[in-house]
């Protein structure tokens, strides 16, 4: 039943982006639109009357990067923007910061599990032009090598695993926070994509001075704190947001819950924006704990 929901819920939200290609938002945008979309395609067809449930449902099924239209956040502006997806994942990726802005990807229940080792092969992304980060840049820096889309959520495939330890996909980050209450929050979007079936995640740096700290000859840009925002389609849609700083790793996870209202606010940023207002209001506006 909850399967069912989720699916005409996505189909009433692909027909809206057939009927108006795109959805404006009156949000103000800090961010970019030095924009190199090197693979998504988000061309969906529909067979037969578009009003059609199961017509719909076929488009979605037809559609490998359907999803990525709900994961993607709107096009910055202000900063460089780089999109490149990966298998699992899709980033957008700072050349000047040599760090992501957002890593966004789609959890579901079947990929929560897996077989795949760990395999811990940290490297530069060749996909992202030089000066770009190498793993010279983090030694002796005293910040770790922090995944954005972790690794724990790519166990389903060796490809995926592999991707996820790329530097593209890492910022420097405190240890304490890598292992503390950021990993804290990884695990509960598993049990939470295992209890709903699916969410929709993106996080990334957040820049709080005017001037930061940087590591390497390469000057990877070190973040000041870290966004999360996680959106949930099946039963009763819903979201929630979490910024932490980045040295904040053994405080409570509860401390750091905020609206994704409240993360657009402080990213500048405009997530999930192909939903339809009416959804929008509700798992942007709201944020409960208690309810996931």
């Amino acid at each position: 039943m909850h399967l069912h929901r989720n699916v005409v819920v996505l189909g009433i939200i692909l027909l809206i982006l057939i009927i108006s290609c795109s959805h404006t938002s009156g949000k103000n945008r800090r961010y970019s639109t030095e924009i190199e979309d090197l693979s998504v395609d988000n061309s969906i067809t529909i067979i037969g009357h578009p009003d059609s449930i199961d017509n719909v449902s076929m488009a979605i099924n037809s559609s490998m990067d359907a999803v990525h239209i709900l994961c993607r956040p709107a096009p910055l502006s202000g900063v460089s923007e780089q999109i490149i997806k990966k298998k699992a994942y899709i980033v957008s990726y700072n050349k000047d910061s040599r760090i992501p802005n957002w890593v966004a990807w789609h959890l579901i229940a079947q990929h929560v599990d897996g077989d795949i080792p760990r395999s811990n092969d940290y490297r530069e992304d060749f996909d992202v032009p030089a000066p770009r980060a190498t793993n010279e840049d983090y030694k002796g820096s005293g910040w770790s090598r922090g995944h954005m889309c972790p690794a724990g959520d790519n166990k389903w495939d060796a490809t995926a695993m592999s991707e996820s330890f790329l530097l593209s996909n890492m910022c420097p980050q405190d240890a304490s926070l890598n292992s503390g209450v950021w990993n804290k929050i990884e695990l509960d979007c598993r049990q939470w994509a295992k209890k709903y079936g699916d969410l929709y995640i993106v996080c990334g740096p957040l820049f709080l001075n005017r001037e930061h700290e940087s590591i390497g000859d390469n000057k990877v840009v070190v973040p000041e704190a870290f966004f999360k925002v996680i959106l949930c389609l099946q039963g009763s849609p819903k979201g929630i947001g979490f910024i932490v700083r980045n040295n904040e790793g053994k405080k409570k996870r509860d401390s750091f819950v905020n609206t994704i209202d409240d993360v657009e606010r402080v990213t500048g940023m405009d997530f999930f924006p192909s939903l339809p207002d009416s959804i929008e209001s509700v798992v942007e506006g709201h944020a409960n704990i208690k309810l996931w």
